[in-house]
């Protein structure tokens, strides 16, 4: 896929080459401060005022609180469904919105989490069952196995969930957005 990408640059950014001159390093992120947590929450909640108030004819709700140096949203709601999306994908897509706002004019790393109606603790269970059942099947079939194209935070439930099968071992392949995760035999 051919894609173009405008970049502007903000800040000159020091960029340093390790001993073995293999990778760059990035500048480090800093950990946010408990004042400029405050300020992205209070930007975050005045987005979110909005944006619910716009929402076509829903009664939409949300709560805003820090919880280990991160900003948790709660939203619930009637038809909550077309804010959560297919797999996720507007819901993820929201997240990103509120983490760019949050972060717009600071240069600590503020991580805002969106969560839709529990649709993330549900994922998570959904996402655990079907490790299990795709490992179940890479040992009864001892062939590999690649699922579809899933986020970060997906592929890490199922990395995290089947590490504790001695049998199966996991990896990723491709690229965002369409990076896969291979379940396969351990030999």
């Amino acid at each position: 896929r051919v894609v173009k990408v405008e970049l502007i640059l903000k800040d000159k950014v020091e960029v340093k080459n390790n001993d073995k001159n293999e990778d760059i390093k990035k500048s480090e992120k800093k950990m946010p401060t408990d004042e400029s947590l405050q300020i992205a929450l209070e930007t975050v909640e005045k987005f979110l005022e909005r944006f619910v108030k716009k929402l076509p004819g829903k009664e939409f709700t949300y709560n805003v609180r820090i919880e280990n140096k991160n900003i948790l949203v709660d939203m619930d709601g009637e038809d909550r469904g077309y804010l959560i999306g297919y797999r996720g994908e507007v819901l993820n897509a929201l997240q990103q919105i509120l983490n760019n706002i949050a972060n717009r004019n600071t240069d600590e790393k503020t991580r805002v989490l969106l969560n839709i109606g529990g649709y993330k603790e549900k994922r998570e269970k959904d996402l655990q069952n079907l490790a299990d059942k795709i490992a179940g099947t890479v040992i009864k079939t001892k062939k590999s196995i690649t699922l579809e194209p899933m986020t970060s935070y997906e592929r890490k439930i199922i990395h995290s969930k089947l590490q504790e099968n001695p049998k199966v071992f996991t990896h990723s392949i491709g690229e965002e957005p369409n990076r896969r995760l291979v379940v396969s035999l351990k030999k």
